[in-house]
């Protein structure tokens, strides 16, 4: 055989493997429908199709109206960047290692964000106007991104698959002031997690009219498609990207700041391509995500998902078993590290919290810029709230949090402890825990530990190594710190362990059980003050000086003082000490005055995304400081 031609064969064969299959019909080319993406921003579903009285949203009621609605749509994270994310990726964040906000992760360069399948079919993608990956734009997914990306700037006949992403209803909306609402406020329900005030029912009143118009902006958009004869042609989805820009909507791990409005419509042409209980004016009992939207969009276009991709696809020619579960995660909000987990079975939200010594509303600086937050925390310090609005705010969160969402579809009322719910408990705790093995959830190692172990490489290639990483004993020794077992159960082996991931949550588990008032020792701990972790070294620092031995003291805040400062550990490593110097309160102090002079400036971020949190904290900590000690 010729050898350039046996060569050539050799580069086409391998294109084909490392690519999503294409399956199309003999002597006849595959379907191409044109994919048009509406979207919105920090919006649950307060639509008039999912029956709220008091939304105007006539043109997506008017799209479920024709198509098909589903009942429960998951967005994976409750907050933008890493839900979108899962979107462009098809990636859970969690095993990406895109998980936290506005954060960026190395990604395989042979792991292409989905649209560039698409163009290699030869569609015209678009993307207007957000991107907010967490990870980079690998495979030349848009022929355009930004303001000006439109489908009408496509080559004649060709298909597109288009995005166009409202802002109106974004959270800084819903804080514009002075605003007067065109929503009556007296006619808001208020949810019983919030208190019943004025600043709250503005708010409120704001989100829905906000809402009104992301619903317009669609409405401009579907008519624009019409005008130009192309509705018959284009399959259309509306969604937004993630729960309420409220406060305990967005960021919220459960369903009020995961569930959104999920609509999809397919013309008579293309109604082969739609899912299987697809009939206009329908509703889907489906359960689906945003895990499941890459695999998806590949599949209305004959191609099959490559195998790194962790949804199913629910239309085209290759729809998947419907899932019994839909899964969430919360990682670090803005400059505030955290790791939830959730799960819901459509009916009940389990939710499993790690960082148990936090309070649900740890003080997030751009969170309190809306009214709402400011005023309910403001009355939780006063003592003023009732247990169900108290529940953002107390220190010990609960290990385990499940709702029934039947009978209290405002997640107020824990079940966790009640013996009638305990085989659904247990249930869905499994299910949390194998999902979180099952998909290599590398953020059970903190931030900074997996951006250290994956020099060279990416955190998803170090989360689906088990000779790097062991991953299911470090996600076993996290669900036992974060327990109420008590500390001698387990969590001083873990100290000796040779992996840091188990070393790191059995000392995250000593300190757990410190503040929530076990007296703990700190004898062996020595060694651990030195660890190759960063993270082993700040919760063993932290535990030192709550100690209060003075010699252990002195070498905690010796410790803390070093790695919080970003030129000399790092900005990841820095966003960590600082917090947790920031939660040492008056115990801390001595650590102030150097750590407040820090410029900003001079920060030096691995990536741009990351600016903005070392800053905030600093103006946190010269808050404490200003309180004298007393936590802002």
């Amino acid at each position: 055989m010729n050898r350039v031609l046996f060569s050539s064969l050799l580069l086409l064969a391998g294109l084909f493997l490392a690519s999503p299959r294409l399956l199309a019909s003999e002597g006849h080319p595959p379907d191409r429908p044109n994919i048009l993406w509406l979207t919105s921003e920090d919006h649950g579903p307060h639509t008039g199709c999912y029956g709220d009285p008091l939304a105007r949203t006539p043109h997506v009621d008017a799209l479920a109206a024709k198509g098909l609605r589903y009942r429960m749509a998951w967005s994976v994270v409750p907050v933008c960047a890493p839900a979108r994310t899962t979107i462009i990726t098809g990636v859970y964040p969690s095993a990406s290692g895109a998980l936290h906000m506005r954060s960026m992760v190395d990604w395989p360069p042979a792991h292409r964000l989905f649209p560039a399948y698409l163009r290699d079919l030869g569609y015209y993608t678009t993307n207007n106007s957000k991107e907010d990956y967490n990870v980079p734009k690998n495979g030349d997914p848009w022929n355009k991104s930004g303001a000006n990306a439109h489908w009408k700037n496509r080559k004649s006949g060709q298909p597109f698959f288009a995005v166009f992403n409202s802002t109106k209803s974004h959270e800084s909306q819903i804080r514009t002031r002075p605003y007067t609402a065109v929503t009556d406020s007296s006619k808001v329900r208020i949810p019983a997690y919030h208190p019943d005030t004025p600043e709250v029912r503005q708010d409120w009143a704001q989100y829905y009219d906000q809402v009104s118009e992301a619903d317009a902006d669609a409405g401009r958009h579907l008519a624009e498609l019409e005008a130009a004869g192309l509705a018959d042609d284009t399959i259309v989805f509306y969604y937004a990207d993630h729960g309420s820009g409220m406060p305990r909507g967005k960021r919220w791990a459960g369903n009020s700041g995961q569930q959104v409005p999920f609509v999809v419509y397919f013309p008579e042409k293309y109604r082969h391509l739609a899912p299987p209980e697809y009939k206009a004016g329908g509703v889907s009992d489906r359960l689906i995500s945003f895990i499941d939207l890459a695999p998806t969009i590949l599949s209305l276009v004959g191609l099959e998902k490559p195998d790194l991709m962790q949804g199913q696809a629910f239309a085209g020619k290759f729809v998947a078993t419907a899932p019994e579960h839909l899964f969430g995660d919360r990682g670090r909000m803005d400059e505030r590290p955290d790791h939830v987990r959730s799960v819901t079975d459509g009916r009940y939200v389990y939710v499993r919290n790690y960082l148990l010594h936090l309070p649900h509303g740890q003080n997030l600086e751009y969170q309190f810029q809306t009214p709402t937050t400011r005023v309910w925390k403001d009355l939780f310090d006063a003592g003023k709230l009732n247990p169900a609005q108290s529940a953002m705010w107390i220190t010990h969160r609960a290990p385990e949090e499940l709702y029934d969402l039947q009978n209290d579809p405002d997640e107020v009322v824990n079940l966790a402890l009640d013996p009638a719910h305990r085989a659904t408990l247990e249930r869905l705790r499994g299910v949390q825990v194998a999902h979180a093995k099952e998909v290599r959830d590398v953020c059970y190692l903190p931030e900074e530990e997996f951006h250290r172990r994956s020099v060279g490489s990416t955190p998803y290639e170090l989360g689906h190594d088990d000779a790097k990483l062991p991953l299911a004993r470090v996600i076993d020794a996290a669900n036992r710190a974060a327990s109420t077992l008590p500390a001698d159960d387990g969590l001083l082996a873990m100290l000796q362990d040779p992996e840091p991931g188990v070393r790191y949550w059995g000392l995250m588990g000593l300190l757990i059980r410190h503040q929530r008032g076990e007296k703990i020792s700190t004898a062996g701990l020595e060694a651990l003050i030195e660890d190759e972790s960063p993270a082993v070294q700040i919760v063993a620092s932290q535990l030192f000086v709550l100690a209060g031995e003075p010699r252990q003291v002195k070498s905690g805040l010796s410790m803390l003082l070093v790695l919080a400062q970003p030129d000399q550990s790092g900005v990841l490593t820095s966003i960590t000490a600082l917090t947790a110097v920031e939660a040492l309160g008056k115990d801390g102090a001595s650590l102030w005055p150097t750590l407040l002079k820090i410029d900003p400036e001079q920060t030096k971020p691995p990536h741009p995304r990351f600016a903005p949190y070392i800053p905030r904290l600093l103006l946190n900590l010269k808050e404490l400081s200003e309180k004298g000690g007393n936590s802002p």
